[in-house]
Order: structure tokens, then C-alpha cells, then sequence
């Protein structure tokens, strides 16, 4: 249909159920203040519960109490929430309008496409599919060729054999003066510490995990995951939507806690930065506890089924304890579709440019915070101090260096637990116990500082106050039954 023909229909404007629109012109009678956008649209987003104008219209209207009281007698007229009812009923209009002005051609093209819709979100065939994207996804890409061909050549035979070395020689050969040696290089240095974990163990990790979730991304599944997974998110006080802050904090928790800021009410975006806090490791962090555990099938399975487990359950008693209403989920589903080169490289390389401009200086400023810990002794007593937590755990002393490193970032406690397990300081069940004490463990620097930023300080408090001895509980739980059941790993 042309455009000329679409302006000889006279389309009426849209209108909404009667109640609604009843209610859109009481609140804009009530309104007197102006505003960049209609009244009416105003209006709309108060139906809506959009923060941002709710607290505008606060602050601007003396009628705001009044208009209140619009909004709630209109919401008991309706079995669903307010932005729910309204944006079916664009939906409807939308697909009036399109079934006139739309021909559809021969779909038989299309079946398969169909076909795959289908079996992505029916969770007799879309869980399956979910295990199959996690297997060859995360633990064989990112796990294995990741965390454990690409790191072991970068670190074990690029800067073991050739660039550390180098370093301390140059370093001892120019350098005289033995604290200003020790940070540049030797076993704490900038270069040989700080350099190398972002490079060498960080670097492939988290590009090898980008790269995977640019593929799913562009493909279209997201959306399906996020339908597979909603009933199992609305018993935790979330919906499908979750899915995306969710699936990106495998990448970086300091990104998705700011991605959750899409979900639609305070208490959702709560429990999501709380689940991101404990229960979601990020991308680097995983890849190396993948290639610690993937050469004892038994450990990795019990630290990933455990770790999924207390994800649910706090999940579920964060929704119990906080209140708000039941969740509404509803997504547009674009098609399925072959993943295009340009957009994958395009999305790596913008979320590895982001990354690596956020670890590097806090790797480095790490190594200089360590340094100036053992030039004044501060670090060796937090070391001494943090013992006795490691003995409740069934952990060696060593293992204290790896947990103080992971305070700044968790995956670069994580890369501490990789140089343990080379020197064979760790055995099986006690990498276990430290694998998942860690990846339930407080969040990095920066992923409290935008915490801080987007829940506020109590919030953002309060969760670190029950992250941290969870974290330590739920390890001492973990060794003492590996323990009482003889558990050898």
C-alpha cells in the first residue's frame, strides 16, 4: 500500500480501553506544569510506573497526590499491571494495522526457521539445546581452548620462557635500588604480576568469551533463552528479561550491573545485582576455573551444580523477603538468523577495547597496592590474619595471597588459585572448596563502585555484608561434607 493510499484511509487516532483513557484525561487536567512532551504522554508513562517521570511530576505538581490516586483506582480495574494492559493493547493495534498493509509471501521457506522457533523455547527440546550452547560455548571454547591451549601458551611459554625473564634481568641490571625492582618486576611486580594476569591469563579468557556471546547474540537466541528460563526467574522475584543481565555478567558483573538497570521495577533490579554479586561469575573468572576443575570432570560438575543451587535459593528468599508484585514478561522475538562476521568482530572487539581499558589500570594499580603492602608489612599481616579463614576452609596458607587479590578482583584471585595449582600447592577437593568460596566471593572494585552508583550505599552495603560471610559459610559447608563423605578428588 502506498503513502497515499495509507492518508486515504483517515486512520483515526489510537484509543485506548475506556478506564485508561478516562484516567489519561483526569491526570492531564491535573498537570500544570509543562513538560518536553505532551501531556498525554506524560500522562501514559505515570500509567506506566516510569520512574524517572513519576519522580519529575512529583517534584513539579502540588496535585501529585491526586493523580496518585487516579493511577491506583485505575490499576484495581485491571487483572494485570498498567504497562502490561497498555502495551497489549498497542500490540493489537500494531498488528491490525499490519495485516492490512502487509501481503505476506510464500513462508514455506521458512519452516525451518519455524521449525527452530519452536524447539528453542519448549523445555522439553530448548533445555537440551541450552546444554548443548553451554558445553561447546563455555566449557570446550572458552574453558578449554581458552582458559587452557591459549593461556598456556601466552603465559607459560610467551612470558615464562621469554618476557619475565627479560624483565628481571633488565630490571636488576638498571635498576639498583631493590623496592623500585620489586615493583616493575620479580614476584609482585607491575610487568611480571600485574601485566601478566591481564594479558596472559585475562585477555584470552575474556576474548574467547566474547567472541562466543557476540555469535549467540547475533543469532537471535538470546530472546528464546529468555523465554526457556522465565518461569524458573518469576520464583525468584524476575523475569525473562533477567536473562540478558544475567548472560552478560558471564562476560564482565560491572557491565551487567549496569545493563539491570533495564528491568522495569527497584526490587528486580535488587535481586539481579545481588544474584550478579554472588553467583555469577565473569567471564575470565570462569575460564579459569574451568581450566583449573576440567581435568576432574567430578570436581567441575560439583562446583557448577553447586553454585547453581545457591543461586536458586537466594534467588527465591530474595524474592520472598522483598516485597513487590509478580513480574510481567512479554519480549519481542526477532527471527532466527546466521550470525554475520562483520557484527560479531564489530561487538568483540568494542566489548574487548572496553574491558581491557578497565583491567589493565586496576591490575596495576593492584600490583602498586601489594607493593606498597609488603614494603610496609601490611600485606604479610593481612595474609597472617586471613589464615585462620583458610584453615576452616581445609585450604593451605598459600591460598590467603589468591582470596586478599580477588578483594580487588575476582578474577585476578583466580589467576592467583592458577599459580597455585601449577606449583601443586592445591589437590582436587581443596581447588574445589577455593573454586567455589571464590566465585561466591564479594565483588571486584569496580563492580562495587557501580553498585554504589546505581543502588546507592545501603543497598549496595548490604549486600557485600551478606555476600562476604555467605561466600566463607557456604565453603566451610562445601569441605566439611566432601570431608564426611570421604569425598577424594
Amino acid at each position: 500500500m502506498s503513502k497515499n493510499e495509507l492518508l486515504e484511509h483517515n486512520v483515526h487516532p489510537f484509543k485506548y480501553h475506556d478506564d485508561i483513557e478516562k484516567a489519561l484525561e483526569e491526570i492531564e487536567k491535573l498537570l500544570k506544569s509543562n513538560y518536553k512532551v505532551s501531556k498525554r504522554s506524560v500522562a501514559l508513562l505515570l500509567l506506566q510506573d516510569d520512574e524517572e517521570i513519576t519522580e519529575l511530576v512529583r517534584s513539579r505538581e502540588n496535585s501529585f497526590p491526586e493523580i496518585q490516586e487516579v493511577i491506583n483506582r485505575t490499576r484495581k480495574k485491571f487483572s494485570e499491571p498498567l504497562h502490561f494492559v497498555i502495551t497489549m493493547q498497542r500490540q493489537k493495534k500494531v498488528d491490525e494495522i499490519v495485516s492490512q498493509v502487509v501481503k505476506a509471501g510464500d513462508r514455506s521457506r521458512s519452516s525451518i526457521g519455524s521449525w527452530l522457533d519452536r524447539i528453542t523455547v519448549q523445555p522439553v527440546t530448548g533445555i537440551p539445546i541450552l546444554l548443548l550452547v553451554l558445553y561447546f560455548g563455555l566449557y570446550k571454547f572458552v574453558g578449554e581452548f581458552g582458559a587452557g591451549t591459549l593461556v598456556d601458551f601466552i603465559e607459560g611459554n610467551i612470558f615464562e620462557n621469554y618476557i619475565n625473564p627479560w624483565v628481571n634481568s633488565a630490571v636488576q641490571a638498571y635498576i639498583p635500588n631493590r623496592a623500585v625492582q620489586e615493583l616493575l618486576a620479580m614476584e609482585y611486580g607491575i610487568i611480571t604480576l600485574g601485566i601478566r594476569y591481564a594479558v596472559a591469563i585475562i585477555l584470552p579468557i575474556v576474548g574467547t568469551f566474547f567472541l562466543m556471546f557476540s555469535v549467540i547474540e547475533d543469532s537471535g537466541y538470546l530472546p528464546r533463552l529468555a523465554l526457556l528460563v522465565d518461569r524458573v526467574f518469576k520464583s525468584m522475584g524476575l523475569n525473562g528479561r533477567a536473562v540478558i543481565p544475567m548472560t552478560l555478567g558471564f562476560g564482565c558483573d560491572t557491565m551487567a550491573t549496569l545493563v539491570s538497570r533495564t528491568l522495569e521495577t527497584r526490587r528486580e533490579r535488587v535481586i539481579a545485582t545481588l544474584l550478579l554479586a554472588l553467583a555469577i561469575p565473569c567471564s575470565a573468572q570462569l575460564g579459569v576455573i574451568l581450566g583449573l576443575l576440567s581435568g576432574r570432570p567430578a570436581a567441575l560438575a560439583i562446583w557448577a551444580t553447586f553454585v547453581v543451587l545457591v543461586f536458586l535459593l537466594v534467588g527465591y528468599l530474595a524474592a520472598q523477603v522483598l516485597p513487590g508484585e509478580r513480574p510481567v514478561f512479554y519480549m519481542e522475538i526477532p527471527p532466527l538468523r546466521l550470525p554475520r562476521l562483520g557484527n560479531i568482530i564489530e561487538k568483540t572487539v568494542s566489548r574487548m577495547q572496553w574491558y581491557f581499558l578497565e583491567i589493565v589500570p586496576i591490575f596495576i594499580i593492584t600490583s602498586v597496592l601489594i607493593w606498597i603492602g609488603r614494603m610496609t608489612g601490611i600485606f604479610d599481616a593481612l595474609i597472617r590474619a586471613t589464615e585462620p579463614l583458610m584453615q576452616a576452609l581445609g585450604l593451605p596458607p598459600e591460598t590467603a595471597q589468591a582470596f586478599l587479590f580477588g578483594f580487588f578482583r575476582r578474577d585476578y584471585g583466580a589467576a592467583g588459585l592458577y599459580d597455585l595449582q601449577k606449583s601443586g600447592i592445591l589437590n582436587g577437593a581443596q581447588m574445589l572448596v577455593a573454586s567455589v568460596t571464590l566465585t561466591l566471593f564479594v565483588p571486584c572494585i569496580a563492580q562495587f563502585t557501580v553498585m554504589l552508583k546505581e543502588r546507592g550505599v545501603k543497598t549496595t552495603l548490604a549486600i557485600v555484608a551478606f555476600v562476604f560471610p555467605f561466600a566463607f559459610l557456604a565453603g566451610y559447608i562445601l569441605n566439611l561434607i566432601l570431608k564426611l563423605a570421604g569425598v577424594v578428588l
